[in-house]
């Protein structure tokens, strides 16, 4: 089981940047892959991205491809999420999540989540 811990939201601009970080205090943190997913207020929970538990294999949401990139450092026990050339409709909570089922993209299939962390962009 992992006990994951989102931080790194905030305001910013459209066109600017955040990172946002997961981590988790557990030991068996490699075994997982770790997923984004955010949710605006009115709408369905989206998924942004997910890296596989060794970091070899990434997956992206189409609204941020090219611009958002995930990674890992399992020394650290620690996945981030690079936001580049934010624009406002990237305004949500995001939220990471755990899972032993590689490559979904659903979030049913994500037992562990964190609490979350608001990323608002502003026009």
């Amino acid at each position: 089981q992992v006990q994951l811990v989102e931080s790194g939201g905030g305001l910013v601009q459209a066109g600017g940047s955040l990172r946002l970080s997961c981590a988790d205090s557990g030991r068996t943190f490699s075994s997982y892959v770790i997923a984004w997913f955010r949710q605006a207020p009115g709408k369905e929970r989206e998924f942004v991205a997910a890296i596989k538990g060794d970091g070899g294999r990434t997956y992206y949401g189409d609204s941020v491809k090219g611009r958002f990139t995930v990674s890992r450092d399992n020394a650290q026990n620690t996945v981030y999420l690079q936001m580049n050339s934010l624009k406002p409709e990237d305004t949500a909570v995001y939220h990471c999540a755990a899972s032993s089922v590689e490559g979904s993209r659903n979030y049913r299939w994500y037992s562990s989540w964190g609490q979350g962390t608001q990323v608002t962009v502003s026009s």
